[in-house]
């Protein structure tokens, strides 16, 4: 990584740290003010030594220092304390705000980009990589001022008591920060070597865990094990790496820190025996401030070593970072989510879309699909069909706003790009072929966890969704796992449809919505769909042309241009790619009857 590189990124992360800067600046009061009763410490138990020594004072007499000394122990340790909670917050408060960010841009890309790179990815840059920043911000940065004030601090105390002892710790306090920056541009580098890897191999073992039975059934589990075995051998690499600089680091600090320790205690050593005769101004050097200055040698290091320690954080922060910031700079022109500067969505209750020679591009910019143009009017129910690859994905993708493009698409009479997307996405109704539950309850799937619905309200939906049946039996308290594990795909499609009613949305967009799904459970899925959504706009994606005779219009689309429009009956009649696939249909589907009697 280039220098010029890492200062931006740098800055990125110290811009952050204002949104904790309470927390921030309690961790590091609270650090100065351990130093002060670190230094008191040291200051009482030189005095008890040189008085019990040297003075030869009862004991008795040193009851006050004893509990001074206590006391200064216990406050020294409550803000050891509060400066690891402050810490903590102050990285919790900029976790939360940046995992924010990336779930804003995730949403403002859309899934037509979030499919671009496996679940893996995404959970490593949403969660190990922002979790790695926790420590920059709860400990690096505060531990960036401590390791100025604290040796400061040491120095005022110290000078005045031997100078000679002050001037070693002077002189050999920069070699810690020097060589540590020398160690820490080998440990930048690692960090983010070792970051890119486990997006890898992360990406590559969710996948080939969700395609376990396909990977089986074609026979190629021990390919794929040798694949993933040579992924997780670069990330073991990738990983010991960095623990070979982190100790190579902790090694070099510890290694000056004694010599710099060392050097005190010579100095102190042949100062006692008379070897040496300077740095105490003349009034000799007496136990007590050879006692206090040995206490406090290693303290007067130890931030510095803390900093080095913590350094590593730093540079494990600066990997993470790089593919934060590159992921938040990604440019989404023309499909901007800020509410601010758009317009409100005219008569909600009524959706008219109007297209006039629309091209749809990919978010780096490459055309997808287009010119397009048609129109739907409100109330139509319109299908849109095309053998795979068609772009049918696509033109829905950039109705709902995710994609960019060119030329006219009008949400009732408003441009869609300068449209209040949120308010437009409110009114959209969706049910798509492979619904989505999370883990939770029946109830909150449906509901989405919304506290505000009626019970009257959900209980109607079940009923029009047709979902009752197994819901009563289940409970609304029945556990779902993820990827709707414990229902069937005809029962989560039905509780999918409750909770597009429960939406209440004046567009209904629907995606395949019976595909997967046995004749008993399409058709009460049609059903459900047809009672409820009567008299809205609609547009449904589908391969099932027989079903097709009640809409209003059809839109064929092949090869991203849209080739025909109309009804059912007119393109029914009429030659082209429509009619050749509903012959294709209706030949399938004299076969499996066929099939079936033969069965």
């Amino acid at each position: 990584m280039d220098k010029k590189k890492q200062r931006a990124l740098n800055q990125w992360l110290k811009q952050q740290s204002k949104l904790a800067k309470r927390w921030l600046m309690i961790a590091i009061g609270l650090g100065v003010v351990s130093s002060v009763f670190l230094i008191a410490q040291a200051a009482l138990l030189a005095s008890i030594l040189h008085q019990v020594i040297i003075e030869q004072v009862d004991k008795s007499q040193l009851i006050p220092q004893f509990i001074a000394l206590a006391f200064m122990v216990v406050g020294k340790s409550a803000c050891a304390w509060g400066r690891e909670i402050a810490g903590f917050r102050c990285g919790e408060e900029i976790r939360v705000y940046i995992r924010q960010l990336i779930l804003d841009k995730m949403q403002q890309l859309g899934p037509a980009y979030i499919k671009g790179k496996p679940v893996g990815a995404w959970a490593t840059l949403l969660l190990e990589q922002v979790e790695n920043m926790q420590d920059f911000f709860s400990r690096y940065l505060p531990q960036m001022v401590l390791s100025v004030a604290v040796p400061l601090l040491i120095l005022v105390v110290v000078f005045p008591v031997n100078w000679a002892a002050g001037v070693i710790f002077l002189v050999t306090a920069p070699l810690v920060p020097l060589f540590m920056a020398l160690v820490g541009i080998k440990a930048a580098d690692a960090s983010r070597k070792n970051f890119k890897a486990l997006q890898r191999l992360s990406g590559h073992f969710y996948d080939r865990l969700q395609a376990m039975t396909t990977i089986r059934l074609f026979n190629r589990a021990q390919a794929e094990a040798d694949v993933l075995r040579g992924a997780s051998d670069v990330f073991r690499e990738r990983t010991m790496d960095v623990l070979k600089v982190a100790f190579l680091s902790s090694a070099v600090l510890e290694f000056f820190t004694s010599i710099s320790i060392a050097l005190t205690a010579v100095y102190f050593g042949f100062a006692f025996i008379g070897e040496l005769n300077f740095g105490h101004y003349g009034l000799g050097v007496t136990l007590f401030a050879g006692l206090f200055v040995l206490i406090l040698a290693p303290e007067f290091y130890q931030p510095l070593r803390d900093l080095g320690t913590f350094y590593h954080a730093k540079q494990q922060a600066v990997g993470a970072a790089e593919s934060i910031v590159a992921f938040l700079a990604i440019e989404t022109p023309k499909a901007d989510q800020s509410a601010e500067g758009k317009q409100p969505l005219p008569t909600p209750a009524q959706i008219t879309i109007e297209a006039h020679d629309v091209v749809i591009f990919s978010p780096e910019g490459q055309s997808l699909v287009g010119p397009l143009s048609f129109t739907i009017n409100n109330g139509e129910s319109c299908a849109l069909v095309g053998p795979s690859g068609a772009g049918k994905t696509t033109l829905i993708n950039a109705l709902l706003g995710f994609l960019p493009y060119d030329g006219s698409l009008k949400i009732n009479g408003v441009e869609l790009s300068q449209l209040d997307l949120e308010q437009w996405r409110a009114q959209i109704s969706w049910v798509g072929q492979n619904p989505l539950l999370l883990h939770g309850t029946i109830e909150q799937n449906v509901t989405l966890g919304k506290s505000k619905i009626a019970a009257q309200d959900l209980q109607t939906a079940l009923d029009d969704a047709h979902a009752t049946e197994f819901v009563s039996q289940h409970g609304l308290d029945y556990l779902i796992s993820d990827r709707s594990g414990g229902l069937s795909v005809g029962q989560a499609q039905r509780l999918a449809l409750a909770r597009a009613m429960l939406q209440r949305g004046t567009f209904w967009l629907l995606d395949e919505p019976t595909a997967s799904l046995d004749a008993r459970s399409e058709r009460l899925v049609l059903d459900g769909i047809q009672s409820y959504s009567k008299g809205l706009t609609q547009l449904m994606v589908t391969h099932q042309l027989r079903a097709l005779e009640s809409v209003t219009q059809i839109l064929v689309m092949e090869q991203g241009l849209l080739v025909q429009q109309g009804s059912f009956d007119e393109l029914s009649n009429r030659e082209g790619r429509f009619q050749k696939m509903l012959k294709v249909h209706l030949a399938a589907l004299d076969h499996n009857k066929k099939g079936n009697l033969d069965a």
